[in-house]
């Protein structure tokens, strides 16, 4: 599944395999992404999808291939590196992952401390993405007395708030209402015009009808498509 020019592939996988121990969750996948595609990866659930993308950013290692991001190979990472290849991602989950203890501002603010971002620019970095989703109001609130819907929102920005090259969105939509889910769409979209690559996971093809993008359907843990049923 190759698109051509070399130069403008941000992401390139080569025959990459996923085992856990003698179950094969990935088979042979051969992928190329460009610079600000927006990417939808659908398949049934066990499909593989939530794997592919744990491998990009090496939440899970790689079982056989490569895997190139931004001119990096996963393969060849040291150690010490990882956290420098991470910044390059935004990553957007189903549940959320906020954490309960930190109101919504300490939640986005997250990101900038870790990558030792000063203080006066993460005041100014956070309140800037709260106001772009909305939630600039709720800064003080903590997650669980927000709704699931600005639960997400605030998610979109934890994972905006380091200008990712790369935003990964794991069934973004999965747990919310089609009110909230259309909210969560716009906003994403809206960073993908600002320059983002966005990969997301989803089963909701009202989804993708709405806002088009290349879709890779994964079965099995292969890639598939309807000229290619094995």
């Amino acid at each position: 599944m190759s698109n051509g020019n070399n130069e403008n592939n941000l992401i390139r996988m080569f025959h990459v395999y996923r085992r856990y121990g003698n179950k094969t969750a990935l088979v042979d996948i051969n992928i190329d992404i460009k610079k600000n595609e927006f990417i939808y990866i659908t398949g049934p659930s066990g499909a593989g999808k939530t794997t592919l993308l744990k491998l990009l950013y090496l939440g899970e290692p790689i079982s056989e291939g490569q895997i190139i991001i931004d001119g990096v190979n996963l393969a060849r990472i040291k150690k010490n590196k990882i956290p420098l290849l991470r910044r390059k991602f935004g990553i957007i989950f189903q549940e959320f992952k906020l954490i309960p203890t930190k109101n919504v501002f300490e939640n986005v603010a997250l990101v900038l401390e870790a990558a030792g971002k000063q203080s006066r620019y993460i005041q100014k970095k956070v309140s800037s993405m709260l106001r772009a989703v909305g939630m600039e109001d709720r800064q003080n609130s903590f997650p669980l007395s927000l709704s699931g819907g600005e639960q997400q929102r605030v998610a979109i920005a934890r994972a905006m708030a380091g200008d990712p090259k790369i935003i990964l969105a794991d069934e973004p939509t999965g747990s919310l209402d089609d009110d909230s889910a259309e909210q969560v769409i716009e906003l994403i979209k809206e960073f993908h015009a600002r320059g983002s690559t966005i990969i997301i996971t989803t089963h909701d093809t009202k989804l993708i009808k709405k806002t088009g993008g290349r879709m890779i359907h994964l079965k099995q843990g292969r890639l598939w498509s309807p000229s290619n049923q094995h």
